[in-house]
């Protein structure tokens, strides 16, 4: 799937130009995997088989907002575009 837009400046750098300026970096080479497998993504329940990663989908006034655990309380968040088939609003947050 297509990753559309970027809410994380830093994460749109990381990915767009492979800098890690403006993640953490002790996570950096954790973000460019999750990353490289949404954009590989041809399934939202491809999610579902990564148990490392905690894959889930948020509920209440999140629904339909997926999370990827990141580090402790860090979290990359995304929603799905079914129509278009693209990944968008990728950010890093701590929701918690």
């Amino acid at each position: 799937m297509k990753i559309r837009d970027f809410v994380h400046k830093g994460l749109k750098r990381l990915y767009v130009e492979d800098n890690a300026k403006g993640v953490p970096a002790e996570a950096a080479d954790k973000l460019r995997k999750m990353l490289a497998f949404l954009d590989a993504l041809e399934d939202v329940e491809e999610l579902r088989g990564l148990p490392n990663w905690r894959a889930h989908s948020l509920t209440g006034d999140r629904k339909g907002t997926w999370s990827l655990s990141v580090t402790g309380n860090l979290r990359l968040t995304f929603t799905f575009d079914a129509a278009e088939k693209e990944i968008c609003r990728v950010n890093l947050e701590d929701y918690h």
